[in-house]
């Protein structure tokens, strides 16, 4: 499903310059459940939004479901990414001024869609059926993680990118967000590419994928 071949990305921070990725590799199944682990700053994000189209690299190629989208335009490639992809964040990312459902719906509503009876059934799948027409403030942190968990399936794409998805939730909470996440994943077999420090929450992955000097070591 995905397959990264040689991946160079580096920084300049003032005179220096931070090489994150060194001739990274790697490949992802369809279907996988992977997980990016690796000390602070080793680049697990920066290596997720790369391979999810969002941050070029300075050389390498990635390859999604064959399609090597860094040869794409960024208006074909961000339609690529719009059909093929939903994101979750560790900071939920909701908007403010607009209720979970309005939320839950934004991948919809960029694809030109309006809300269908596939995302009011997933709110409920997610136990936020009587939460649909509050605003993220009145919402807790969990609930709020579960609109986000909504808005990345709601357009059924093929690929779920999540970083730190349970960091700012309490243990209790980040396991049943990690179990409602995977059990929506796996009904649709869809392939799952998770940032995380959490050893714990790592190995309930297929695969742990350990980002160190640059490079992954299985």
């Amino acid at each position: 499903m995905i397959r990264a071949t040689d991946l160079h990305r580096s920084y300049s921070i003032g005179s220096k310059t931070v090489e994150v990725l060194h001739g990274l590799s790697l490949h992802i199944a369809r279907g996988e459940k992977v997980f990016l682990c690796g000390p602070s700053g080793a680049g697990k994000t920066t290596l997720m939004y790369t391979l999810a189209g969002l941050e070029e690299p300075q050389q390498g190629e990635v390859l999604v479901d064959g399609q090597n989208i860094y040869e794409l335009s960024l208006r074909r490639r961000a339609l690529f990414r719009n059909k093929m992809m939903g994101f979750i964040f560790q900071n939920y990312m909701l908007m403010p001024e607009l209720t979970a459902l309005e939320n839950a719906s934004l991948a919809t509503a960029i694809a030109g869609r309006e809300a269908t009876d596939r995302v009011v059934s997933l709110m409920e799948r997610v136990g936020l059926a009587d939460r649909l027409h509050h605003l993220p403030n009145e919402l807790s942190g969990g609930e709020q993680q579960r609109v986000a968990i909504v808005r990345a399936l709601a357009h059924d794409p093929s690929i779920i990118f999540a970083d730190e998805p349970t960091g700012n939730l309490d243990s209790r909470n980040g396991a049943q967000i990690l179990d409602l996440l995977f059990e929506l994943a796996s009904e649709g077999g869809k392939t799952l590419v998770i940032v995380t420090h959490d050893a714990q929450i790592a190995s309930r992955g297929d695969r742990i994928l350990t980002v160190r000097d640059g490079v992954v070591t299985a």
